[in-house]
């Protein structure tokens, strides 16, 4: 097979699929292991995909995609989980924000008794009751690309709690704050922000020096959890 064909040929894999594992290209166009990875870093250095650990997805599902979130810097996210339960005690009420890092905080949870879980990520519904953590949903408009429930709906029912700790993701953060794309998104998360005793901004090292449409709070509003440095911009900003 020609090598035009097979970079085709998985390129409709993963628009069929929205991401594609490097043994499923093997097994698929019963190519070697060598090959199918030498594909993939060709697609991704011509712009038509992203590497991930294990296979690939679409560069198009980048953008505010839940999915596509769930499988880059996985291993990043989950030490930003793990960290960000470690400060969740017995009792708390608890504000998850929407997202693929707070998702990673749920399993981590397990041992922590009598807490309460306020969410607008209805993607979370299913493993926070699993592990029978009494959990609550706020209603709203359900966006489906990032599996949040935003809009004014859901502020109106978020002004119903107050949290002892709330856990908030963002798109970028850099010296003048923490920011997100979506109008609908940014009074949820601002009105979460406003109503935690403790604030949790959960950023991967890819969101430093990003900045995205709105800025929704500033870096004296929370502590940042990360998995790497703290650019020193945004240290001295903090430390302002």
């Amino acid at each position: 097979m020609l090598n035009i064909q097979r970079y085709s040929l998985i390129l409709e894999l993963i628009k069929k699929r929205k991401n594609i594992r490097l043994n499923e290209v093997v097994e698929e166009l019963n190519v070697s292991e060598a090959t199918a990875r030498r594909d993939l870093n060709f697609l991704e250095e011509k712009g038509k995909i992203r590497r991930v650990h294990g296979g690939a997805v679409l560069v198009e599902d980048k953008e505010d995609n839940i999915d596509y979130k769930k499988l880059v810097y996985s291993d990043e996210k989950n030490k930003i989980g793990k960290k960000a339960a470690s400060y969740i005690k017995n009792g708390d009420t608890v504000f998850l924000d929407a997202g693929s890092t707070t998702e990673c905080i749920i399993k981590y949870l397990s041992g922590k008794e009598d807490i309460k879980v306020v969410t607008n990520g209805f993607t979370h519904i299913s493993e926070l009751t699993k592990m029978g953590i009494e959990t609550y949903l706020l209603g709203g408009k359900i966006k489906m690309k990032t599996g949040a429930v935003v809009g004014a709906t859901a502020l109106f029912s978020l002004k119903n709690y107050n949290f002892d700790v709330v856990f908030i993701g963002a798109n970028g953060v850099n010296k003048d704050g923490y920011s997100t794309p979506d109008p609908e998104e940014v009074i949820v998360k601002s009105e979460a922000v406003a109503r935690g005793k403790r604030v949790f901004f959960l950023c991967d090292h890819s969101k430093f020096t990003e900045k995205s449409f709105i800025n929704f709070a500033s870096l004296k509003d929370g502590q940042i959890i990360t998995d790497g440095e703290i650019p020193e911009e945004i240290k001295e900003k903090m430390e302002e």
